[in-house]
């Protein structure tokens, strides 16, 4: 949620036009859903929906980084103002995608039915 809320404060700082509108709302969606997905698959009624929810997590991270790098190469901020949230993107989507890995592993690991 953290993460989510600084993306948001600095979608404040985007200029008023049409890109920085459109790179805007892209940056909102795929930023929040981080969260909100990872919240989901903390609470899934299954295994395999909790891995998908993990995948979901590491696919929005990777877009947001995708919006923030445009963000950079489009110069539409300020580098200082863009550069911590860049910094956190990329550790979320390194351990989110840890983490969906080794749920993948250990679901790999689990007998599907044991037998008496």
């Amino acid at each position: 949620m953290a993460f989510g809320l600084a993306v948001l404060h600095l979608i404040d700082k985007l200029p008023v036009t049409a890109s920085g509108q459109t790179v805007g709302r892209q940056l909102a969606k795929s930023a929040t859903s981080v969260g909100a997905n990872y919240r989901g698959a903390c609470i899934a009624r299954s295994r395999a929906e909790s891995i998908a929810k993990l995948g979901l997590v590491v696919e929005e991270a990777d877009e947001t980084m995708y919006w923030i790098e445009l963000t950079r190469r489009g110069r539409l901020l300020a580098e200082r103002d863009v550069v911590p949230v860049w910094n956190e993107a990329i550790e979320l989507r390194a351990i989110f995608g840890k983490s969906l890995g080794t749920a993948r592993a250990n679901a790999r690991q689990i007998p599907r039915s044991i037998t008496r």
